[in-house]
């Protein structure tokens, strides 16, 4: 995901390293046991296993690393009965099982728990760590005929390998799971896990129980889980859903293994996927599920407040002590949080009501309807066993809470969704004295306070907005060049977003109308964390870039959480619609210089963003759904900057894209840096499609997945038939120009070269297609066959004037010379 699974989209890569000599061990056998400061390490010399002590622990257990990642543990074997000594403990071959031995007394503590009456009797007993990270019991010699008796792939622990199945027994029921760590110096069983349920949907639990996330179904059509759309990325992982009437199994394995990433059920609640930086020694966090923090159930355990603002996520309220400090500290907030004085009920009304504003309330609380503050603050007040209560005055609700309060999250102040809870507490932890004052009084004397207030600015308040909606329905605006709209003017203009016209990870967009009947396009955003200020500082940045290839912003709306972005409205729609349709469709097929003037004129929008704005815009979501046509079929490029709104949760969107497979940089996989060369990729993708008329990756009548790029490089550098690259509604096109087609699609290649000093610059691009630079004979992406030769000159253009024949330095003196430009990739990047 890129993102469920990968969102399920990245997971585990072998190494490519080998151990140092060639004697390393791999295999326990009867003559060879494990012990001390012992290890064996697979064939290849990915894997090593031995005793190991997470963090501060005292304890010590046999578990998986990889070999050159100094221990990142990936398997545990006793991971809730560890040992004190690994010097005296011993893990060993014994009546017919592995079995480890704590202790002088050697007390067995773990085994493969195998029927020692039927694996004894079998010969030449031995275990073999492989190099794809499995632990295998087996006997009767090697290879294909060995007898495999048990296996570690069976039995998981936090961490999922390529060849490792999670599957659900339809006979009896039961799951093989992911489970997290405790904590992170304890690898026993903690409360969250995966499991394949009946469904064929992938959920994630709190103690075997709360389920607070799904993948969605399993699409066999699309060959992916319905809410796991990042497993688009099939060109780079290789996906597997197998069902039967006795199991149902979801495995991977990979094509790459040059980069190294690791699965793993987080003791954070969370699915995660881990990116190896090589160039900074350490694990880059690249995808994980739930997306937010506090969407993982209980996750600060009872009474526990949880916040995304900063970390640690997890505090106590006023009035209220961690439970476990020390678990805290190691990142296992489940124990919650303890009072700091007991409540006195049975010696009379002495308790009180501390007010916890902006909060988003736990839904484990009774319900009492059309009833108002001040009888919910009663109703509470009376009952000894109301711990809490809230009052929502949009429904008008009471909210009361008999037993622990759960799931507690802070919200920012001007989030909308935000309640005020109030907590029970006595009077020697309310602070400043107020233990004194009832919530009642206190009710009370904020309302008669506030009604002075309110009968003195109403009239201004009301000739205020009054005057704010008539200088809008005029056209004026405010906030520099941009139009402030009420959300409720937007609601009206859209017909309370009844007509929508598509949506994608920023969200969703609907068409409307303003008073002066001008059309406009509404996009309501999802997931902005940003407060107001930075908000609509934003938005008036994007607001001044104006360029004929972008769609222009006309104004925006900022109430709370309801975030809307205003644009002219494009009648043609989005470039996918007119590229991507059957013939049941009554469209018109877009002819070929028509898709030129629609690549050149995308090329020239990303090269001012790139190059010509005061601050670089990466766009980072090029596809054709984002190139918008206008009623003279100008393509616009949409969405630019929005990256920067969503920010930090910006993984969501990628994760998150419904459209089509495929338009990610490597770099996004890999979790380096990005640049504007990601866009570069992502233009060059599209560029296929606009030129092929159809998606890269499609799955064709015999079920086989076709990755156009791959055809069109193949047909590029062996000088195939550039023709048979285009799409075949076009082969009446009489104005098809061979030279246009050759251009494009060599540039397309170039675009999608993995290193990104190989790509153009967007600005090359528009002058490649322009015909003022000429574009050489790409090399075969390694992403898709690794072909290239790393030593070779990589020159992506050169000067149209020079003859073949010229040599490099030749085509660089011609430079300053001739109308035509050259360049070479050193200088590009």
């Amino acid at each position: 995901m890129v993102s469920f699974f990968l969102t399920l989209s990245s997971l585990f890569f072998f190494l490519c390293f080998f151990v140092h000599g060639s004697s390393a061990v791999d295999t326990i056998s009867g003559d060879f046991t494990l012990s001390g400061d012992q290890t064996i390490v697979s064939s290849g010399g990915t894997f090593e296993m031995g005793f190991f002590k997470p963090g501060a622990s005292s304890n010590f257990y046999i578990g998986m690393w990889y070999k050159q990642l100094s221990q990142t543990i990936l398997w545990v074997a006793n991971r809730d009965k560890p040992v004190s000594d690994k010097n005296t403990s011993v893990l060993k071959i014994s009546d017919g099982n592995l079995i480890l031995l704590d202790g002088n007394n050697q007390t067995p503590v773990w085994s493969t728990g195998l029927n020692s009456s039927t694996s004894s009797s079998v010969s030449a007993l031995e275990a073999v760590l492989r190099d794809d990270g499995n632990l295998v019991l087996r006997s009767g010699g090697n290879g294909s005929s060995a007898n495999v008796l048990w296996e570690s792939f069976d039995h998981p622990g936090n961490t999922w390998l390529p060849g490792v199945k999670i599957r659900l027994d339809k006979r009896t029921g039961k799951s093989q799971r992911l489970t997290s760590w405790k904590s992170s110096e304890d690898p026993s069983p903690g409360l969250f896990s995966l499991e394949l349920d009946e469904s064929t949907a992938y959920k994630i639990l709190w103690n075997g129980s709360n389920e607070y996330w799904s993948s969605g179904p399993w699409n066999p059509q699309t060959r992916i889980f319905d809410w796991v759309p990042e497993m688009r990325l099939n060109y780079i992982y290789n996906f597997s859903f197998f069902s039967n009437s006795t199991e149902s199994y979801f495995t991977y394995s990979i094509y790459n293994h040059m980069n190294v990433s690791r699965f793993v059920m987080d003791v954070s609640g969370q699915i995660k996927q881990f990116s190896w930086l090589e160039a900074n020694k350490q694990w880059n966090l690249f995808w994980s599920q739930p997306r937010q923090q506090c969407q993982v159930y209980k996750y600060c355990g009872s009474f526990g407040i949880c916040s995304e603002k900063a970390e640690p996520f997890c505090r106590c309220p006023q009035g209220f002590s961690t439970k476990s400090q020390k678990d805290w500290d190691l990142k296992d907030y489940s124990a919650g949080c303890v009072r700091n004085t007991e409540l006195q009920c049975s010696r009379g009304d002495v308790n009180q009501f501390f007010p916890l504003s902006n909060m988003k309330l736990a839904n484990n609380s009774e319900v009492l309807t059309q009833t108002s503050l001040s009888i919910c603050a009663s109703t509470c007040q009376r009952d000894c066993s109301c711990k809490a209560y809230a009052h929502n005055e949009g429904s008008n609700q009471c909210l009361i809470w008999a037993k622990d309060v759960l799931n507690l999250e802070q919200l920012e102040e001007d989030n909308s969704e935000g309640n005020t809870l109030y907590l029970r507490l006595a009077p020697s932890d309310i602070p400043n004295g107020s233990s004194g004052k009832s919530n009642k009084a206190m009710i009370f004397g904020a309302v008669i306070g506030s009604l002075g207030v309110i009968v003195l600015v109403l009239l201004v308040v009301i000739l205020i907005l009054r005057y704010r909606r008539r200088k809008r329905m005029r056209g004026e605006k405010g906030d520099g060049t941009l139009a402030a709209f009420s959300y409720r003017e937007l609601q009206n203009a859209t017909k309370s977003f009844s007509d929508k016209l598509g949506g994608g990870g920023f969200g969703s967009v609907f068409k409307g109308a303003l008073p002066d009947s001008s059309d406009i396009a509404v996009k309501r955003l999802e997931g902005i964390s940003q407060g107001e200020k930075q908000f609509r500082t934003e938005v008036v940045t994007i607001g001044t870039i104006q360029h004929v290839n972008l769609v222009r912003l006309r104004g925006f709306c900022s109430e709370g959480n309801k975030k809307l972005l205003v644009y002219d409205y494009m009648p043609n729609g989005s470039l996918d619609s007119h590229l991507f349709f059957n013939q049941a469709e009554e469209k018109i097929v877009l002819g070929w210089k028509l898709r030129f003037q629609i690549a050149l004129g995308t090329a020239r929008g990303l090269a001012y963003l790139h190059d010509e704005c005061r601050d670089c815009i990466i766009h980072c979501d090029i596809k054709p759904e984002n190139i918008l046509l206008d009623s003279q079929f100008c393509p616009k490029v949409a969405d630019f900057g929005l990256a920067k709104l969503v920010g930090r949760d910006f993984s969501r969107v990628l994760t998150t894209m419904r459209g089509t497979r495929g338009y990610l940089a490597p770099e996004w996989i890999s979790g380096v840096a990005i640049t504007a060369k990601a866009d570069v990729y992502s233009y060059g993708m599209m560029l296929f499609e606009i030129v092929s008329g159809r998606r890269n990756t499609e799955q064709s009548e015999d079920e086989k997945v076709r990755f156009f790029p791959s055809w069109a490089a193949t047909i590029l550098t062996k000088d195939g038939d550039i023709r048979s690259l285009l799409d075949p509604r076009l082969e009446g096109d009489a104005v098809v120009d061979i030279e246009e087609l050759t251009r494009a699609c060599r540039v397309a290649c170039w675009c999608i070269q993995d290193e990104e000093s190989h790509r153009p610059a967007m600005s090359q691009v528009v002058q490649i297609l322009e015909g003022v630079l000429e574009v050489n004979v790409p090399p075969f992406p390694r992403s898709i066959q690794a072909l290239v030769d790393t030593d070779e000159a990589m020159v992506f253009f050169t000067e149209s004037s020079s003859s073949s024949s010229h040599n490099s330095s030749q085509k660089h003196s011609h430079s300053s010379s001739s109308s035509k430009k050259t360049t070479n990739n050193n200088s590009s990047a």
